[in-house]
């Protein structure tokens, strides 16, 4: 083959590298857009009622919206970063996966709030009005986002004992992740472990709401009706949970990958687990809830549609 020849099919490789990296980064750029745009329309909703503001589980679906949403736009400000081969310094992407690690952990955990919050409501009708209040929603919420900052502080001091001093420069050679910063031995076995405490944690609390609520369900004392729906949601919850964690094993799924993958099949499923593991359930509450929520139907799909005043259901427990 010719000089020519050879040039010519390596420029032709380049463009079609180009093409589907372009490609890539517009359909994924689209669903992230859509998606946010969703999640911010229905944080809106639950901002712009009173009936959803005075709510408690209107409150903390709002806070596991508020975590999705930010864990959202960062995993997808971090995944164009990589399509477009861009390194970061390690202070940026240090800050960036710190936040992402904030939103991360308090998603499941606002979960187990959300699931504790249902098997009161069945399993204790009488009580719920004085235990779930809003001094109590507020201090859980506290709770949640202080154990994920805790979490970040723990991750933070581990990455000091990395010696950057004896690095030439700060730029980055690798592209910004959450495990390009796990940065030493320690990190990452503290990494793994808090992971695994968590989902099993948070698992085991969901579970048990569960079979608390089935249990009451065949008491003559419970509504049925009630009981079935909260049931359900601690169904969903618990699927969330799964999804909401799978974000954690995306890295070193990637990494196992790449060692029996060829790099260019390799490159084509990062596209699509990244979509799976990271976009789609960071929209699941809003599909779940938006659509599912008799009250927050109606308002929702009436601001989607560019309502001004869209009518509310009555709300129900």
């Amino acid at each position: 083959m010719s000089a020519a020849s050879r040039s010519n099919s390596s420029a032709a490789l380049q463009d079609g590298d180009i093409v589907e990296r372009m490609t890539i980064f517009s359909l994924c750029t689209a669903s992230a857009a859509v998606f946010l745009f969703i999640n911010g329309t229905l944080m809106f909703t639950l901002r712009s009622r009173s009936v959803f503001r005075d709510t408690c589980r209107y409150i903390l679906l709002y806070n596991l919206l508020l975590a999705d949403t930010a864990q959202l736009a960062v995993c997808q400000l971090l995944f164009l970063l990589s399509v477009c081969r861009i390194t970061l310094t390690y202070p940026v992407c240090g800050t960036l996966t710190v936040f992402a690690n904030l939103t991360n952990v308090s998603s499941p955990l606002t979960l187990v709030v959300m699931s504790v919050e249902r098997c009161i409501a069945v399993c204790m009708p009488l009580r719920h009005a004085a235990i779930v209040t809003i001094r109590n929603t507020g201090l859980a919420l506290l709770l949640v986002w202080t154990i994920s900052s805790l979490h970040n502080m723990c991750r933070v001091f581990l990455l000091l004992d990395f010696p950057f001093v004896d690095l030439e420069s700060l730029q980055m050679r690798d592209l910004c992740s959450d495990l390009t910063m796990l940065l030493g031995s320690k990190s990452k076995a503290y990494d793994n472990v808090f992971n695994g405490f968590l989902f099993v944690s948070a698992a085991l609390v969901i579970i048990s709401s569960y079979i608390g609520v089935i249990i009451a369900a065949r008491s003559a004392s419970t509504g049925k009706t009630s009981a079935l729906k909260a049931r359900n949601t601690l169904m969903l919850h618990l699927v969330q949970l799964c999804l909401s964690l799978s974000s954690t094993i995306y890295n070193p799924m990637l990494i196992a990958l790449l060692r029996i993958l060829q790099y260019a099949v390799f490159i084509r499923l990062h596209k699509f687990l990244y979509v799976l593991i990271i976009l789609f359930p960071r929209c699941l509450s809003s599909l779940i809830y938006g659509l599912r929520d008799q009250t927050i139907r109606p308002v929702l799909l009436g601001y989607l549609c560019c309502r001004l005043n869209p009518k509310i259901a009555a709300v129900s427990g």
